[in-house]
């Protein structure tokens, strides 16, 4: 064959001819088929906002306005109550809102130490006894919030530290000038001032700050914020008993004069590269080794607004250990021109932020990737990938009866879908129901659909282990048959993450039927078992989530098997969900064993399903058997991760109740 080619390399030429024409009609196709499903789209959408203006434009309409919105008031408050629980619920609400009250109080003043404390820490020797050097450009900062920032710093316990500051204030602020070197003075040579010739905005005059550093380690902070008295000591600390080159802390914004005026706490996941990505969410108290600026800048003014994100996700991602503090170190105050009060006080961050998160994603690899801003914040991104190749995606649906549930499952995937390279996969699994066995028939005659048999006693992590081994696709798609899609691009959604090298598992955000959350990721150690839990759990569909975390893609410890895309080779290689697991926790066990493994698990809010939970099989806590049940497989589950357990979820800060899923703060455990 390789002979006759070279003998006639016309073949050659007329076989490559042959192969990009039918590559090019497929794509035809392809762009046809979808073009018209789009067509069959917008003409419903154009003929359903025709008939909603008309009912608009109607006389009666508008005279029942005042009963409408009457009407609406009353809906919205009933579902409040029923969300809650009823009237008990609100009352538990009521009380753990003034439980929760109680419990900021914990993290402002009343956390700061004790006299007896001050002298340990002051007194305690490390291996590492490092140099900090804290940089603080001002510029036209008002007078108390210059003396508090700069007697937060000379509070620290830690006292190997260096204030580096650079003045760019005007004639009419020359009183920041006076106040700083007065601080020197008292400061055995650790505050070092420089007044600059001229402003050079927040980059141009942190800049400055660093000529004077002569520390090891450097530290971020604004000129109008405060430092809690133990944040150097809690940082060296890590830096000594981790090695961390990169340090962040929880932090807060308050207003007026007191730090326990506070606004919001912002208790963080530790170190998520996707979470950071979308949204930065590390922010303050950032302190990093020098040797990471090696070969780049501090900040670039170019990204003026944003720069502390920029900065981050590049320091970040050279970064050998990243580690966070899970204690509340930082008082970010909230005033009239802060950014902490309001983003639109500065509109170019919301520019800038986008180019700093484009500008890392192009140096780490990434192309045609799109970033929108989210209904969370501006500065709140989604980020579509480019979907690299279009492979095939197997979908698994085990199936017992239920027929309805089937067909809506089904027919939702073949009419919703944008994404066409796909076969389904039914795993029947002892169905007694002759409809079922009809609808068999029908949907086999589908060129992409395949029924297979699986006769053994139901074991959900082995029914799925079968039906993978008929899988076709590079990617598998474990879903439940009460599944229902909503969102067109569900699977590209969830495919631009599974694509990733360094992503395993991709879950979807799931509702029940009446758009409470019933899927929003998975976090260890919470519940009454200790197992795990779904975070963000039957609040309603448009909540923004915990500091917006439903309105970007973000890392997870784990996510849930009822909708869950990962590559097929990485399935196979880690033997697919352990059968040890029959009913419960067997897609938890598979996410922590691909994160064992070094790979990130992504949640995603972008691909929306129903999943009207328990359709399929009953509910585990009315059968006291299939209790039972659950109970066996948590315990061996609590044996099998019982360090990660007690280590606790990464991407679910300490302060959190694991009693709740809603981010409650945790009340117990005071961990400042």
């Amino acid at each position: 064959m390789a002979k006759d080619m070279i003998d006639n390399p016309q073949n050659k030429e007329v076989q490559d001819v042959q192969f990009y024409k039918q590559a090019y009609e497929q794509e035809k196709a392809r762009a046809a088929s979808l073009a018209g499903r789009l067509a069959d789209a917008k003409n419903e959408a154009d003929s359903l906002q025709f008939q909603l203006d008309r009912i608009k434009n109607n006389p009666l309409w508008k005279a029942s306005k005042p009963l409408r919105q009457m009407m609406h008031w009353g809906l919205r408050n009933y579902r409040r109550l029923r969300n809650l629980g009823g009237p008990r619920g609100v009352a538990r609400k009521l009380k753990q809102k003034q439980i929760e009250a109680e419990a900021k109080k914990l993290h402002g003043t009343a956390s700061f130490p004790t006299p007896e404390e001050v002298k340990s820490q002051r007194d305690t020797v490390f291996d590492q006894m490092i140099k900090v050097s804290i940089l603080v450009p001002l510029w036209n900062n008002e007078r108390e919030f210059q003396i508090e920032m700069l007697d937060s710093v000379m509070n620290q316990t830690y006292q190997n530290w260096e204030l580096c500051l650079a003045d760019g204030s005007d004639e009419e602020h020359s009183y920041i000038g006076e106040i700083c070197k007065e601080y020197a003075a008292r400061a055995n040579g650790r505050i070092v001032y420089h007044k600059l010739e001229k402003n050079g905005g927040i980059s141009g005059n942190t800049n400055e700050c660093l000529k004077l550093a002569t520390g090891t380690y450097l530290g971020l902070f604004d000129q109008d914020d405060i430092l809690h008295p133990c944040a150097l000591y809690e940082y060296v600390k890590v830096i000594n008993e981790q090695g961390a080159d990169y340090i962040y802390c929880d932090e807060t914004t308050f207003k007026g004069n007191s730090i326990d005026n506070m606004i919001t706490l912002h208790f963080k996941p530790d170190f998520a590269p996707d979470n950071l990505r979308a949204n930065n969410y590390i922010c303050h108290f950032s302190v990093f080794s020098r040797e990471l600026l090696e070969g780049t800048e501090l900040f670039r003014s170019g990204f003026d607004g944003s720069q502390d994100h920029d900065m981050i996700l590049r320091l970040t991602a050279n970064a050998k250990k990243v580690v966070h503090v899970p204690k509340l170190l930082y008082y970010w105050r909230s005033h009239k021109t802060s950014v902490a009060s309001d983003i639109n006080a500065k509109p170019y961050a919301i520019a800038a932020a986008k180019g700093a998160v484009a500008d890392h994603l192009t140096h780490c690899g990434f192309k045609n990737y799109e970033i929108k801003s989210t209904r969370a914040f501006d500065t709140i991104f989604e980020i579509k990938y480019e979907i690299r190749s279009e492979d095939k995606i197997s979908i698994l649906i085990p199936n017992k009866d239920h027929v309805e549930d089937l067909r809506r499952c089904i027919n939702s995937i073949k009419e919703r879908s944008t994404y066409s390279n796909y076969e389904i996969i039914v795993i029947e699994n002892n169905s007694e129901d002759k409809a079922v066995w009809d609808y068999y028939d029908t949907i086999k005659k589908q060129k992409n659909i395949t029924v297979v048999s699986y006769t053994g006693t139901f074991n959900y992590a082995k029914i799925n282990n079968f039906g993978a081994g008929y899988a076709t696709g590079k990617y598998l798609l474990l879903l439940n048959n009460d599944t229902q899609v909503i969102s067109l691009n569900w699977m590209e959604s969830m495919l631009m993450y599974a694509q990733r090298p360094d992503v395993g598992a991709v879950g979807a955000k799931l509702y029940y039927g009446d758009r409470t959350i019933q899927h929003a990721g998975v976090v260890i150690g919470l519940g009454a078992h200790r197992t795990a839990g779904h975070i963000h759990y039957k609040i309603n569909y448009d909540n923004l989530g915990y500091m917006g975390r439903l309105c970007y893609a973000q890392n997870v410890s784990a996510v849930t098997g009822a909708c869950l895309m990962v590559r097929k080779s990485l399935y196979d290689a880690l033997g697919g969900l352990d059968e040890a697991f029959a009913v419960a926790l067997n897609d938890v066990d598979f996410c922590l064993r691909v994160r064992e493994k070094g790979y990130l698990n992504v949640f995603t809010p972008f691909a929306e399903l129903y999943h009207f939970e328990s359709a399929s099989r009953g509910s585990d806590i009315i059968d006291a058997k299939k209790a039972e049940r659950y109970e066996e497989e948590s315990a061996l589950f609590r044996e099998r991760w019982k360090k990660l357990l007690e280590k606790g979820d990464p991407y679910y800060n300490p302060n959190f109740s694991l009693d709740r899923s809603d981010y409650s703060l945790n009340i117990n455990n005071k961990t400042n």
